[in-house]
Formats: C-alpha cells, sequence, structure tokens
C-alpha cells in the first residue's frame, strides 16, 4: 500500500470544512544549485537520518500541516492512541490539509495521513492504511526506498558527505526525493509481511486487526468505482497494489480464526463533522 496517491482529486467537504481550501500537496519546489561533492554511495546510518530528519521538515514546512486543535488532528490523534512506537522507533503523526488522497510513512517513523483520504476513509479504514504503513517501517522498507532515492539523487547531482558530514540538500533535490519516493514500488513479498505486520502492531496495540481487511475493501471499492484502465492517476495508485482480493482474505480469514468480532463501521465524513 506504499503511499495512497491519487492527485488532483478535489473533495467538496474538506474544502467546505476547513477555511482556507486545502492546496494540493507539494512534492517538488525547484531552486535548483546541486552541491557537488564526492561520491555517496557509503551513506552512514547517522547521515541517513539526518537526511531523513532534513526532508520530513521539508515536508512539512511545504505542505499545510492542520493545527493541534483541528477536528483532523484530534481524530487522528484519537485514532492513534497508544501508537507510540514501532521496533524502537518513536512514531509522530500529523495531517496534511491537501486535497490529494495519500498517507505515507518515513523511516524516521513520522506518519503524515492528508485530509482527503481522512474524508473518504473510516476510522478502521484508516488504522489499516497507518498499520500497512507502520510495518514497512518496522521492515526497513521505507528505509531502503529512501536511501535508494537519496543515492538515485546523489549519483545525478553528486550529493555525499564532507568530512563526515551529510551534505545539505537543495530544495530542488528534496523534490526529487519525494517523486522518488512516491513512485517506489516494493515486492509483493514487502507488501505482504508490512501487512502482517500491521496486523499484528494493531492487536498488540489494544486495536481492531480487521482495520486491514477493511482499508483493503475500501481501495478495491475505490479501484471498481473509478474504474481502473481507464484513469492513468488510478493506474499510479493500484500498480502498487497487486493481488487485493487476496490480500483481503488473508486478513479477513486470519481475524476469522482467532475469533475477533469485525468492528461496526460508520462513514469517515461523519467522524470529521462529529469532531467539529
Amino acid at each position: 500500500m506504499k503511499n495512497l496517491f491519487i492527485k488532483g482529486i478535489l473533495l467538496l467537504l474538506g474544502a467546505l470544512l476547513v477555511e482556507p481550501a486545502a492546496a494540493q500537496f507539494n512534492l517538488k519546489k525547484a531552486l535548483g544549485g546541486a552541491a557537488k561533492v564526492a561520491q555517496a554511495a557509503t551513506l552512514t546510518d547517522d547521515q541517513m537520518a539526518a537526511y531523513v530528519k532534513e526532508y520530513i521538515d521539508w515536508m512539512d514546512e511545504h505542505n499545510q500541516v492542520c493545527a493541534e486543535d483541528d477536528p483532523y488532528t484530534q481524530r487522528l490523534r484519537k485514532l492513534t492512541e497508544g501508537l507510540t512506537s514501532v521496533e524502537g522507533i518513536a512514531l509522530n503523526f500529523k495531517v496534511y490539509y491537501v486535497i490529494d488522497v495519500n498517507a505515507f510513512a518515513c523511516a524516521d517513523g513520522s506518519v503524515r495521513v492528508f485530509s482527503s483520504l481522512m474524508d473518504i476513509m473510516t476510522d478502521e479504514e484508516l488504522l489499516g492504511v497507518i498499520g500497512h504503513e507502520v510495518g514497512h517501517v518496522a521492515h526497513k522498507d521505507s528505509k531502503k526506498a529512501f536511501r535508494t532515492a537519496l543515492l538515485t539523487s546523489a549519483l545525478k547531482d553528486g550529493i555525499a558527505s564532507n568530512g563526515g558530514k551529510a551534505a545539505q540538500l537543495t530544495e530542488s533535490q528534496l523534490g526529487d526525493l519525494g517523486e522518488a519516493l512516491v513512485n517506489a514500488n516494493y515486492s509483493q513479498q514487502q507488501e505482504r509481511n508490512a501487512d502482517d505486520y500491521g496486523y499484528e502492531f494493531l492487536k498488540n496495540a489494544g486495536k481492531n486487526p480487521w482495520a486491514m481487511a477493511l482499508s483493503f475493501r475500501r481501495l478495491k471499492q475505490m479501484e471498481e468505482e473509478a474504474g481502473v484502465g481507464k484513469s492513468s492517476k488510478l493506474n499510479q495508485l493500484f500498480s502498487t497494489h497487486p493481488d487485493l482480493e487476496v490480500r483481503i482474505k488473508r486478513m479477513e480469514e486470519r481475524a476469522t480464526a482467532e475469533g475477533i468480532a469485525m468492528p461496526e463501521t460508520g462513514t469517515a465524513t461523519a467522524a470529521v463533522t462529529d469532531a467539529k
């Protein structure tokens, strides 16, 4: 489920509930000017951590982050209560008030959920998305994808360490990095492992792991309603989500075998309205 991404969908509910109207997700603000130094193939973990922090700080600065008292933030805070860390990595959650339908997690435990995704998903469906993304963090898929994207940019622009210190990225490079991460594909095995981890992660945190199956059901519904094959934007989303039916069945059978009851689900829009 790496990066649920449908660009250009404007949900009127989100535009009406919060002022000013949501902007489009900002992945790139090209200013140019690459730092030309040595090769970057031997990045240390500390340098990687510095780049991840620089990246997420840039993303938070260039996208509208919902305030602490915003209904979207309040809903996400309540939803993720108890989800504090994964494999020793502290989790932190924020909402981007943007028209794109998306969610992503970084290797440092930063999880960003887009307001328009919250508009169309129930709490349980959102939990499934979060659980899956956290699974990628736990298995270091996010870190590997970040390293690959970073080194691709490094080889192109000559980014590298300078005396043991990571060279600062330009805004153009940060934007390119974001695009590379959004377009990164995980293998089916990585997706399967992230599903399994997300299931256990939610269950161990006292959440209903049916959330995994319910989130996949919602994706499948979106796929059918949009008519994939007719929309290149939706093709971009679902090309990274093979065998949704199989994944739904796996998660449903697992929860059923463990005797876990499926939660009653309401509408996501009602959750946002109630928060106000």
